[in-house]
């Protein structure tokens, strides 16, 4: 039997998430019954708890029904426990709910957006007494097309972002007005959220392919990122900033997420692999050892930016680029709980993701992306745009594994002018950058394959030089610069076997 929810149950609304309220019931005041609010408050500002407090207040004061819309059915379950604990008697509508009586006891419905679409087209529910109807995760275009059912009833939708997941149909034409709740830097100030320590590391992303949503496409983020010298960088990456701490890493593909998994496990780590595909039972299993697991690694793909909640998180790795601002702070979100002893948290950019939307705490002006979403869109830097600026510096944990090395800088414009005023051929500059990097590897090893295996970290370097070198030279094509990148490889291993046996000669 269900047990009556007391008062006392009931979670405590912390200051500014009752200011918000009553400023969404000051703007609900005297409005027309197809009023649309939409109310902004970051990923774990507790957008769950406001509007189930929202809904008790609602059903308190106005004395109608309340549906609550939600596009996953994690996300219905998740939604309709916390207004159980605010005294609100709901019933979530599933696939498995086949006619909804008109005089059924339940003052909240909490739906599924298909079947609740399926069913009111079928005319197999009355929602004719529903005043409030509120839309969660509101940047999701699949709710538009139950509006038109309740043309009586006030909206309120509810999103960390709004810039609609559709370019075509703007959120400004969905919603009369937009309310911005706290900033994320005030969260944190207040104590509310933990603090993010941001490092990214400079990706080269021109390989990429936008598809017509806008994003990235998977076969594209796939090839990029399973190459070797990407799965190295995550590597090394989590091995400096992360060891030990409990790792979300955020994937494209299916594919890259695999690649990673197996890369991980190789390295002798803790790590599982999740995706849309992995059966109910497995993903239970697995994100019951994750929570368990303090230094547990998970590497996923697109399943856990929403509805997804596991405080312990400790580290972000954004193992993947994306031109969609909703998913850059859904997966910073992620980690973004606060716990006694965990003030901080770590977020790891392989992406240039930060370059092209700004830090995750960085103001945002919503209300200029509410009204222009087209301008803002266009105003996103271009790869081309942000790899301009790259200036490649050796991160401190590589640097760290050449101490016998007094400078590991080279400058290629500053060389490839002193090659030009002495008439050398331009290849004179790959020549010596190659045999500067043969000689750091080399003074730094005891053998040859100890040699060779430190030249693997210079990848970025290489990458970085390589780029330089091509643009300084006239009508270069990527499939040049592909074969001066492989060359470059193949000629460092060569001169560093050369190098071991100069110095073995010299010391016989």
């Amino acid at each position: 039997m269900e047990r009556e929810v007391k008062e006392v149950d009931r979670k405590e609304l912390y200051q500014y998430q009752k200011n918000d309220i009553d400023t969404i019931f000051e703007k609900f005041e005297g409005k027309p019954d197809n009023y649309h609010l939409l109310y902004q408050l970051p990923t774990g500002g507790g957008k769950t708890v406001i509007f189930s407090e929202i809904a008790r207040r609602y059903l308190e004061q106005y004395k109608r029904k309340v549906l609550v819309l939600t596009h996953r059915i994690e996300l219905s379950k998740q939604t309709s426990k916390m207004l159980k604990s605010f005294g609100v008697k709901n019933t979530v509508i599933d696939s498995s709910v086949k006619e909804l009586p008109h005089d059924n006891e339940y003052s909240c419905y909490v739906a599924m957006v298909e079947t609740l679409n399926n069913r009111l087209k079928d005319k197999k529910f009355h929602m004719d007494d529903v005043g409030l109807v509120i839309v969660d995760e509101a940047h999701y275009n699949s709710f538009r097309k139950l509006f038109s059912f309740f043309k009586k009833s006030l909206f309120l939708g509810v999103t960390a972002t709004p810039l609609s997941s559709n370019i075509d149909l703007p959120m400004y034409e969905t919603y009369t007005e937009l309310i911005t709740g706290e900033p994320i830097q005030s969260l944190i100030d207040k104590g509310y959220l933990a603090k993010a320590a941001m490092y990214d590391y400079d990706v080269e992303l021109t390989s990429l392919k936008l598809g017509i949503n806008g994003d990235y496409t998977v076969a594209s983020s796939d090839e990029l990122y399973s190459r070797a010298v990407m799965q190295d960088l995550l590597l090394q990456a989590y091995d400096y900033r992360s060891k030990g701490k409990k790792t979300l890493i955020f994937n494209n593909g299916i594919y890259t997420s695999l690649y990673v998994y197996e890369t991980f496990k190789a390295a002798g780590l803790p790590i599982k692999h999740l995706d849309n595909r992995t059966p109910e039972m497995e993903r239970k299993k697995i994100l019951s050892w994750f929570k368990n697991t303090p230094d547990a690694i998970l590497t996923s793909v697109s399943i856990l930016t929403t509805g997804f909640d596991e405080p312990t998180v400790e580290t972000i790795i954004l193992n993947r680029a994306t031109r969609s601002l909703t998913l850059y702070f859904q997966m910073i979100g992620r980690g973004s709980r606060k716990l006694p002893g965990k003030d901080t948290f770590t977020v790891i950019d392989l992406g240039n993701n930060a370059q092209r939307f700004g830090l995750w705490s960085d103001p945002v002006d919503w209300h200029y992306i509410f009204k222009n979403p087209e301008l803002f869109l266009d105003s996103i830097r271009t790869d081309a745009e942000i790899e301009s600026l790259h200036v490649y510096t050796m991160p401190e944990e590589i640097r760290n594994k050449f101490p016998n090395s007094d400078d590991v800088e080279f400058d290629v414009e500053d060389e490839f002018k002193v090659a030009a005023e002495l008439k050398m051929k331009p290849k004179a500059v790959i020549d010596k950058s190659i045999m500067q990097h043969a000689q750091m590897c080399v003074e730094n090893s005891e053998t040859i394959p100890e040699a060779r295996k430190l030249a693997k970290l210079l990848e970025p370097d290489i990458e970085y030089r390589v780029k330089q070198y091509s643009n300084l030279l006239t009508r270069t094509t990527k499939n040049y610069r592909e074969w001066l990148m492989e060359d470059y490889r193949t000629r460092l291993g060569t001169n560093i076997g050369k190098l071991f046996r100069k110095y073995a000669m010299e010391e016989d």
